[in-house]
């Protein structure tokens, strides 16, 4: 049931005792942890707090990344699985902040220091992971572009050398076919 097709409830809890209201939004808040998160973001931290927030999640990627470069039967899979742990811990750090500069920021580097070449592969009758991982790689860099374009023209020249080695890094390995089938642009 959504608030806005019941616009006498709407009215109902305008009319509200403050106190009850309190009680209300306290409850409602509990119940959802990113939107708590997002509250503690919103009225306890600041700026400082979002650059700790960014240092720590390029932390993880970087340690991550490294666990993964010393497997030495790394594969498609493997890096997938720790791609897409990783990039929703970026899409949690956005529902919580709001902070759209360090999401494409965060996702630009998950994507530059992503492992792109793997030594054995993954065989399996149904699927071909390397394709799959190629794909995903590609669609990602693609809504990372396309948020990438939406910023003010200064912000977009901070992260332009970054872009730039991502699509560089895209069409120097094996997911440049994918690349052009999926019609991702080799420069900005």
């Amino acid at each position: 049931m959504k608030l806005s097709e019941h616009k006498n409830l709407k009215l109902e809890i305008l009319a509200l005792p403050p106190k009850e209201k309190d009680k209300l939004l306290l409850r409602l808040v509990a119940k959802d942890k990113v939107l708590t998160e997002h509250l503690h973001f919103l009225l306890l931290e600041n700026e400082e707090d979002l650059k700790d927030r960014v240092d720590a999640i390029k932390s993880t990627i970087l340690e991550e990344m490294q666990l993964l470069s010393k497997n030495k039967h790394l594969n498609a899979r493997d890096v997938l699985t720790s791609l897409r742990k990783l990039a929703k811990l970026v899409n949690h750090n956005l529902r919580v902040t709001k902070a759209v500069l360090e999401d494409v920021e965060l996702r630009i580097f998950l994507y530059n220091n992503a492992i792109t070449d793997f030594k054995g592969k993954v065989h399996s009758s149904i699927k071909n992971y390397e394709d799959i991982f190629a794909t995903y790689f590609v669609k990602a860099v693609l809504v990372t572009l396309r948020k990438f374009e939406k910023l003010h023209e200064d912000l977009q020249y901070d992260l332009k050398n970054e872009m730039e080695k991502l699509l560089h890094k895209i069409y120097q390995s094996k997911m440049y076919s994918t690349a052009i089938f999926l019609n991702l642009p080799e420069h900005l």
